[in-house]
């Protein structure tokens, strides 16, 4: 079976319109969410993409690909595409008449996204709520893993709507102030959007997609639970080969929800004993949902690389028991990043550093 390595990200967030300026951006301290008005005068701070010129089809287009040429050149486009997306095509729907959709099929926005990119290879749509890019990556690498492809394109995208911030507004999960994953006095996520791309391949190259794995547990629809938190970790582990304690880094979920960081912080010291240093990206970022499994790994590989670190500039919640480190560990030979969402789904993956 072949490893899997990736060979090119790309990155368009708040942060910036590229990995670069994004990891500029962070180290000069980030860029504060930006106030979104719902119904009746009622506001949340999401962290919002630079606004661009064109209707909402064209926005798209436009950040696809400019962040899919970030990842290099795709001489002949026909390696698969993994297009990751929680809310699809809802931004489309919101500027046109209220029945209107891209054509009125899931796959939709998957082919907005091909057609952008002139894309002649085979497109899936992944759309698993807020683990969808990171299944979408564990899909992928299982592809080239078995031989069946040399190479694939991952792309998680959240495109700017006020119907997913309504939504979550309304169920009483947003933060009117900020995020503070693990923080004292946390109080709610903060939405964020994204265009991420990560091109996978066989070929050696420095990050090694080492293992993964996928749990979904629905006794909670909303929230998180200890026992898959244990059983995505475990599970990514054992396909990478490892051990808990060969763990350098976590990359946590943590989004500042009350509850579910508590639930996150508890299951993973049952997990790690001690546990490993611990990074939060969400803060910097906001909460990319469908996008975040592709985004938060491209602004973690961006961080260790160039240098720069995401601040916590809040009082932690001391009786979770945890630190969230604020420099990257001298040691970092094996990275796990965890992500959770809406339908019970717990996705893990195993990232090694293969440089000597």
């Amino acid at each position: 079976m072949s490893n899997v390595h990736l060979a090119g990200i790309g990155l368009a967030c708040a942060l910036g319109d590229d990995l670069r300026s994004s990891i500029e951006s962070l180290r000069r301290g980030g860029v504060p969410p930006t106030s979104v008005a719902g119904a009746d005068g009622i506001a949340w701070p999401v962290h919002l993409l630079e606004a661009r010129g064109g209707d909402w089809t064209q926005r798209l287009r436009d950040t696809v690909r400019e962040v899919a040429a970030q990842t290099g050149d795709w001489a002949e486009r026909t390696a698969p595409l993994f297009v990751a997306s929680s809310s699809l095509d809802i931004g489309f729907m919101e500027h046109e008449q209220q029945e209107k959709r891209l054509g009125g099929d899931l796959q939709d926005f998957a082919c907005i996204v091909a057609e952008s990119l002139d894309w002649k290879g085979p497109v899936f749509t992944v759309s698993t709520a807020c683990t969808s890019a990171l299944n979408a990556l564990l899909a992928a690498a299982d592809l080239i893993r078995a031989g069946e492809t040399d190479e694939a394109l991952v792309i998680g995208a959240e495109m700017g709507n006020r119907f997913t911030v309504a939504g979550f507004g309304a169920m009483q999960l947003l933060s009117p102030d900020g995020a503070r994953p693990f923080g004292q006095g946390r109080n709610g996520l903060v939405l964020g959007e994204a265009v991420a791309a990560l091109r996978l391949g066989s070929r050696p190259a420095r990050w090694q997609l080492a293992g993964g794995a996928n749990v979904v547990d629905g006794r909670n629809p909303s929230g998180t639970e200890a026992s898959a938190v244990h059983a995505m970790c475990r599970g990514a582990l054992a396909q990478g080969g490892l051990h808990p304690e060969d763990i350098d880094l976590i990359k946590v979920q943590a989004a500042g929800s009350p509850v579910n960081d508590a639930i996150e912080a508890e299951a993973l010291k049952q997990v790690f004993e001690p546990l490993p240093p611990l990074v939060s990206l969400k803060p910097s970022l906001g909460h990319t949902l469908g996008a975040s499994g592709a985004a938060e790994l491209a602004l973690l590989i961006g961080c260790i690389e160039g240098g720069a670190w995401p601040s916590v500039d809040y009082p932690l919640d001391a009786s979770l028991g945890i630190a969230l480190c604020e420099e990257a560990p001298r040691r970092l030979r094996n990275v796990l990043l965890n992500f959770a969402g809406f339908g019970g789904g717990h996705a893990s993956l195993v990232l090694k550093d293969t440089s000597p």
